[in-house]
């Protein structure tokens, strides 16, 4: 599936070292102001090229908008479709990975699926397939600020991530992120819960290998007297609990607290060491260090977790804007 989203979809094309990667975002609402300013600001955070410990990939990232605005950046309502260039994508850095299985990479898999694999900086399974959610996120979280909905994420690193990438090795990382200003009943029961969504979201971006909201792993070792969030006595109603173990999630719903996760990420699986591998025959051969990647993607991916959180929110937001209250006919 290249579709994200109910209501509010967001659908992607491109490959790493293609022409362009791009999108078609549907569902925004009408009437939206859209500064490009802050788009382009969420790009460059995200943004190859600067920094130890990312990749030297320099890419310009600039945005077209193609449709879906007004003159005057107004939402319309219709489909926002949007291009970003690739303009350094130096394929031949790849020509060595040609027929051979980069390891803990999606080579083989895609192999397995397909009977062909890009191995020009691995085609749609690159980090670079993000560039095209920060975009639509981005035009989402403007709409999110109207309601008073802020999304902020911060990097947590485990290890040295400059130090891997002198040694020509990688590390992993942590995003933390926070959701405020959500209200209480944003979610569906059963099949789709808010942290549900919200997990599939951020298990489908590149490299993460796991997610826990509130209290997350600790919930195993607590008691249920120490995991319990009291309202708080008065009531008050912007934030009912005094405490946040569930980490603004009840039953798949929204509470009104803050929601709050982390996601988990792997070592970047290509490094600047040989590396003993197979073919597409079988054969054991070796990858040759060589090419641009990052030591730590955690660093870089701040921005696409964002990105995603307000795609699910925004969906979200539209599913309870869906609802129309029965009233009986009456003759």
């Amino acid at each position: 599936m290249n579709t994200f989203g109910r209501l509010l979809r967001l659908t992607t094309f491109g490959e790493s070292h293609g022409k362009a990667m791009g999108g078609i975002l549907d569902g925004m609402p009408p009437g939206v102001e859209i500064n490009g300013d802050i788009i382009r600001h969420h790009l460059e955070r995200r943004r190859p090229g600067s920094g130890e410990g990312v990749s030297k990939r320099r890419e310009e990232d600039k945005v077209e908008i193609l449709s879906g605005l007004t003159s005057d950046n107004i939402t319309l309502g219709t489909p926002i479709g949007f291009i970003i260039p690739n303009t350094d994508s130096r394929s031949e850095d790849y020509d060595a990975y040609e027929g051979k299985f980069r390891l803990n990479h999606a080579d083989y898999t895609y192999y397995k699926k397909y009977g062909l694999h890009d191995f020009r900086g691995g085609g749609r399974a690159s980090a670079r397939e993000t560039v095209s959610w920060v975009v639509a996120g981005s035009i989402v979280r403007q709409w999110l600020w109207v309601s008073r909905i802020a999304i902020d994420a911060k990097y947590i690193p485990t290890l040295d991530a400059a130090q891997a990438a002198r040694n020509g090795d990688s590390v992993g990382g942590i995003v933390n992120c926070k959701i405020t200003g959500v209200p209480a009943g944003l979610g569906e029961p059963v099949f789709d819960k808010l942290h549900s969504r919200l997990a599939a979201a951020m298990t489908g971006i590149n490299a993460v290998k796991a997610f826990e909201y509130g209290d997350g792993t600790r919930s195993a070792r607590m008691k249920g007297s120490e995991s319990a969030d009291k309202f708080r006595i008065p009531y008050d109603p912007s934030t009912p609990f005094s405490s946040n173990h569930s980490g603004g999630v009840a039953g798949g719903i929204s509470n009104g607290m803050q929601i709050n996760f982390n996601v988990y990420f792997k070592p970047a699986p290509t490094i600047m060491q040989p590396m003993e591998t197979i073919d597409t025959e079988g054969n054991p051969c070796v990858i040759p260090p060589k090419g641009r990647h990052d030591a730590c993607v955690a660093i870089r991916a701040v921005p696409v977790v964002e990105s995603m959180a307000a795609l699910v929110i925004g969906d979200m937001l539209r599913l309870n804007q869906s609802y129309i209250p029965f009233e009986p006919y009456e003759e």
